[in-house]
C-alpha cells in the first residue's frame, strides 16, 4: 500500500482486523465458525465497491487474510481445507506466532512482471537514437518507426532509459521485489510472487509496498482481545513510535484511558527499554571498542537488522551487541513488578512479532499487536480516542530513550550517552537505514572499513516510525517523535541504569 494514504488496501486490512477483533471480543465458541464464514460476503457483496474484477475472487482474498488475521495459515490450492480449519487450536488467548509471518497470498498476487525495461508511446523514433548507441548488446532496433528491446538479448543494465531524452523507455519492476532489500521474493510457476523464507527477515516492507495487498502478515489480535475478554492481568508496553498514530490531537493520555477502557490494566513505554539500553551499549562501546577488543559494535534493537547479520554475516555476529533490545528490556522489567501479567508489546514492527518467540533469549513478551491492529481493536470497540483522557501519561521516558523511534536516533542516544557520562571519549557513529544499505553496510564492516565505529543498523526506511504496521506517513510520524522527544523533561538516562540486572 502506498505509505501514509488511506488506501483501498489499508481499508479492506482495517476492516479485516476491526472483524476478526470483534470475534475475540465476543468470545462464543459455539458460532465462532459461523461468525467466520458470514465476515467475507460482510465485507464483500454486490452492493459495495467490487474490490477486484469479480466478488468471488474478492472473497477468496478476504477469506485468506482473515485466516492470517486469526493467526492461521494460509491454505493449500491444491487440496480442499475448510476456512475454519484449525481455528479450534487458534481459539485461546495465548497462541504464539508461527513463521512464516510474511506470506503471499496466491488468489491476490497479479504476477507483476519482474524486471525489465520496454519503450512506451512517448518514443518519437529520433533520428539521433541514442538508446540504440549505448546498449552493449545490440538489442535495441528501429520497428515501424519506434525503438524496440528485444527482451531475449536484453542485460536489463538500464543505460537505454539514461539516455533517452524524452523518457520514453520505463523500467518495469515488481513493487515488492522493488522494496525487498535481500532479494527474497522470488517467482513461482504461475508467475506469481512468493517470499523465500530462507532469505526473509520478516520487515514487511513488501507487504505495505504492494498495490494489489497481495502480502499480509499473521496477527495476534484475536487471541489478545479473547485474553482481554477473560480478565486476565494485561500489561501494554508502547513504542515510542506511537506519536501522531492514532490522531494528530491524540496526546499520551488519550491513548491510555482508551487502552484502559480495552482492558489493560498497566502502561509503560518502550523508552524505559531503551534508556536502559543507551546506557548499556554507551559502557560497551567505551570498553569494549574504544580499547580494541571489539573491532566495532553493531545495535540490536531492530529484529531484521539483527537477522540480516546473522543470516547473511556470520563472521560479524559477534559485533550485535548483546543487550536487551528495548521490547525485551521493558518486558522484564514489567514481569518483575508484575510476575503473573501478560505483556503486550504495541509498536509499528512486524518482524517484533517473531522476536517474541524466539528460543535463543527469553522475551517475556506474550502478545505483539501493530499500530495498524491496535487502532481496528478500537474500531471493534468504538472507541473515540478524543473521547477519553486519563489522570497521568505514561512514565517519565527521556528523550533519548524516545529518539529510538527514528533512523539515527538509536546511536544519538548512545553517543550523547558516551558524551556524558564518558567524557573525552570519540564516538564514530554509522547508521544505516533500509535493508539494502544495512547489507552495504555490514559488507564495509566485514572487511575492516567500519573499525571502531558504533553501527546502528534500522530495516525500514526512516527507522520505526516507517514500521509495517504504522498509521501515517514517515515524515509526518518522524515528526511527531521529535516533537515528543523535544517536550521530554529529561534527555538523558541516568548512568546507574547500567547497573541494574535484567538477564
Amino acid at each position: 500500500m502506498v505509505r501514509g494514504l488511506d488506501t483501498t488496501v489499508r481499508k479492506i486490512r482495517r476492516i479485516v482486523f476491526t472483524e476478526v477483533a470483534k470475534l475475540g471480543f465476543k468470545a462464543n465458541a459455539e458460532t465462532l465458525n459461523d461468525d467466520m464464514e458470514a465476515i467475507p460476503y460482510m465485507i464483500v457483496n454486490e452492493d459495495n465497491v467490487k474490490y477486484r474484477e469479480s466478488v468471488y475472487r474478492a472473497r477468496s482474498v478476504v477469506r485468506e487474510r482473515l485466516r492470517l488475521a486469526m493467526g492461521l495459515s494460509l491454505r493449500p490450492e491444491n487440496k480442499h481445507v475448510h476456512l475454519t480449519a484449525g481455528v479450534e487450536a487458534s481459539n485461546i488467548s495465548d497462541k504464539y506466532y508461527e513463521p512464516p509471518l510474511m506470506q503471499v497470498i496466491p488468489s491476490a498476487c497479479e504476477g507483476c512482471e519482474e524486471k525489465g525495461y520496454e519503450v512506451s508511446n512517448a518514443c518519437k523514433g529520433c533520428l539521433a537514437h541514442p538508446c540504440m548507441e549505448v546498449c552493449p548488446k545490440n538489442a535495441i532496433s528501429m520497428v515501424n518507426g519506434r525503438s524496440y528491446i528485444d527482451q531475449e538479448k536484453c542485460i536489463k543494465c538500464g543505460k537505454c532509459k539514461s539516455v533517452c531524452p524524452y523518457d520514453a523507455i520505463s523500467k518495469k519492476e515488481r513493487p515488492c521485489a522493488k522494496a525487498c532489500g535481500v532479494g527474497a521474493i522470488e517467482t513461482e510457476s504461475h508467475g506469481r510472487a512468493v517470499i523465500n523464507n530462507e532469505k526473509c527477515v520478516s520487515c514487511g516492507m513488501c507487504m505495505v509496498n504492494c498495490p494489489f495487498g497481495a502480502i499480509s502478515d499473521k496477527s495476534q489480535i484475536f487471541q489478545l482481545a479473547r485474553a482481554l475478554t477473560e480478565g486476565d492481568q494485561i500489561v501494554a508496553e508502547i513504542a515510542p513510535a506511537f506519536a501522531g498514530q492514532f490522531g494528530d490531537n491524540i496526546t499520551p493520555r488519550n491513548l491510555k484511558a482508551a487502552l484502559q477502557e480495552l482492558g489493560f490494566s498497566e502502561f509503560y513505554e518502550v523508552a524505559l527499554g531503551a534508556d536502559i539500553g543507551a546506557i548499556a551499549e554507551a559502557h560497551h562501546y567505551v570498553n569494549k571498542v574504544t580499547t580494541g577488543e571489539l573491532p566495532f559494535l553493531l545495535t540490536s534493537c531492530c529484529p531484521s537488522w539483527a537477522m540480516l547479520a546473522k543470516k547473511y554475516f556470520p563472521d560479524v555476529v559477534d559485533q550485535v551487541s548483546q543487550e536487551l533490545t528495548p521490547m525485551v528490556a521493558t518486558a522484564r522489567t514489567i514481569k518483575k513488578e508484575h510476575p503473573d501479567a501478560k505483556v503486550v508489546f504495541i509498536g509499528p514492527c512486524a518482524a517484533k512479532k517473531l522476536e517474541a518467540m524466539r528460543r535463543t533469549v527469553r522475551s517475556d513478551v506474550d502478545f505483539v499487536i501493530t499500530f495498524e491492529e491496535l487502532q481496528a481493536m478500537f474500531d471493534a470497540k468504538g472507541i473515540d480516542l478524543t473521547k477519553y483522557e486519563a489522570e497521568s501519561s505514561f512514565h517519565n521516558a527521556t528523550g533519548a530513550g524516545r529518539g529510538y523511534a527514528y533512523a539515527g536516533g538509536v546511536a544519538s542516544a548512545i553517543e550523547k550517552c558516551v558524551k556524558e557520562y564518558y567524557p573525552g571519549t570519540e564516538v564514530k557513529v554509522v547508521h544505516a537505514e533500509g535493508l539494502a544499505e544495512c547489507r552495504k553496510t555490514l559488507s564495509l564492516a566485514k572487511v575492516g572499513r567500519m573499525n571502531g565505529c558504533l553501527i546502528e543498523g534500522m530495516g525500514c526506511p526512516g527507522g520505526c516510525v516507517a514500521g509495517a504496521g504504522t498509521n501515517i506517513a514517515v515524515d509526518k510520524a518522524k515528526k511527531k517523535v521529535q516533537e515528543l522527544v523535544n517536550g521530554s523533561t529529561r534527555k538523558l538516562p541516568p548512568k546507574e541504569l547500567e547497573e541494574i540486572e535484567l538477564k
